[in-house]
């Protein structure tokens, strides 16, 4: 939702819902982990009541254990922390269930995916950055495909099986491959936006490049 029009963000997730949207990915950002500013709790809690659809808030933040509290109460499903910004991963992710709401990791492009081999057990998903943070808009890194597979091979190895995302640069020239990697949740910004197409049709627009028995979320 970063690259929403925000003079009208409440009308553009509506449009995305009506489109099929299966939820709201929110990068709160705060100047510091990443060189930008977005928003905040107060936000998502405006938008909560005008859709079911989940929320997923992406703290793209130092210290991200502060914001838990707020982002589950403003009604985030799912609180997304980077690797790179605690020192205290585990502690965290506890937090984040205590609060009713699931608890994912990101990586940054240059972090590997064995990093997280000990965390696993303890958290919901994993977010395979696939531009470095901070900005919409970037192109895509194609080696972060073969991160995914790496990182599924990971969780099979241990017996675990938890959904992988990947965020940023995806498009239409590259969701297959995502896809077939092992990513089950695509998190799509500027790519809506600039297709061409109305909003209400742009999710559904994406899709058609998508295998068509993937079970693949947007």
């Amino acid at each position: 939702m970063m690259v929403a029009d925000f003079a009208r963000l409440g009308e553009e997730l509506r449009s995305l819902d009506a489109g099929g949207s299966d939820g709201f990915h929110f990068d709160v950002m705060d100047g510091q982990f990443v060189p930008n500013l977005t928003f905040g709790a107060l936000v998502l809690r405006a938008l909560r009541p005008l859709t079911t659809k989940p929320f997923f808030a992406h703290l793209m933040v130092y210290r991200p254990e502060a914001l838990v509290a707020d982002m589950a109460a403003a009604g985030s499903d799912a609180i997304c922390i980077h690797f790179e910004a605690t020192p205290h991963l585990h502690r965290t992710l506890q937090s984040i269930r205590a609060h009713d709401a699931e608890a994912w990791v990101a990586i940054n492009p240059a972090t590997s995916v064995e990093a997280l081999a000990d965390a696993l057990g303890e958290l919901d998903g994993v977010l395979v950055m696939s531009v470095n943070p901070g900005f919409a808009g970037q192109a895509f890194l194609p080696f972060c495909v073969e991160k995914v597979r790496r990182l599924r091979e990971l969780m099979a190895a241990r017996g675990i099986e938890r959904p992988i995302g990947m965020d940023g640069g995806i498009g239409a020239d590259n969701v297959a491959a995502c896809v077939a990697a092992g990513a089950s949740l695509l998190a799509v910004g500027s790519t809506l936006w600039q297709c061409g197409q109305p909003l209400d049709k742009a999710v559904g627009w994406l899709r058609g490049f998508a295998p068509a028995d993937s079970p693949t979320r947007s």
